[in-house]
């Protein structure tokens, strides 16, 4: 069932569910790009998560009736196509050692091996349910139940740019230096944030990133690149 419910005064949120799913999920981004596909007037900006889509309008310009009949509109015809749309983003990275200091908990706590933690995060491509947290963090479904693992008891105050994390039955990568609680497994070479790009990620919500395994050698190999632009 679709609710839209007023947030503040500019602002009007569509619910499309009430669980992180692949199927809500992909009506998430059709409802998203239909919105800012209308150029609809007073519209500012739209920010899509798991199950909703934000919608931030000018008060001048509109009002909250106008814009939630109108969203209740695009939001009825949404068809689910789960699955499609977005692209594929491969994310090289280096696992374990100083780069994933948690590899080895994720190992025990599955009664796996550590070499079998990385087959298992590499062997599936993971859909970006939505961006926050932090600019350009994904959030990222489809995790094999084999590694699910339980954030940190205390978190770190300080995470490096590039580390990939597993929290429960999610995986993700921190952008930039930040405090955090996820299990980290990895770290990518890649500059995955660049405020001096207008801040645009590589990526986007509704995309699907794909983990690729490389060495300590092509992990300093391609961040001597990266730092060269």
């Amino acid at each position: 069932m679709v609710q839209i419910k007023p947030v503040g005064d500019c602002g009007a949120l569509v619910e499309l569910g009430d669980s992180i799913s692949e199927a809500v999920n992909s009506k998430v981004m059709e409802l998203n790009q239909k919105i800012n596909g209308l150029s609809l007037e007073g519209i500012l900006e739209t920010v899509p998560a798991f199950c909703s889509v934000l919608v931030f309008y000018d008060p001048l310009k509109t009002d909250y009736e106008a814009v939630s009949k109108v969203l209740f509109q695009l939001a009825e015809s949404l068809e689910a196509r789960a699955g499609t749309g977005g692209r594929l983003v491969e994310i090289p990275v280096c696992y374990g050692g100083s780069f994933g200091p948690d590899i080895s908990f994720v190992a025990e706590h599955g009664k796996i091996t550590q070499e079998e933690v990385i087959r298992i995060h590499c062997g599936r491509d993971y859909r970006i349910f939505m961006l926050g947290f932090l600019p350009g963090f994904p959030y990222l479904g489809g995790m094999d139940e084999r590694i699910f693992t339980p954030r940190l008891k205390t978190p770190r105050t300080r995470i490096l740019a590039g580390s990939v994390g597993i929290g429960g039955e999610q995986t993700g990568i921190y952008p930039m230096d930040s405090p955090g609680g996820w299990q980290l497994i990895g770290r990518t070479p890649y500059r995955l944030f660049k405020p001096e790009e207008a801040g645009k990620p590589l990526y986007e919500a509704g995309d699907s990133i794909r983990f690729v395994p490389i060495s300590q050698e092509e992990f300093e190999e391609i961040s001597r690149k990266q730092e060269k632009g």
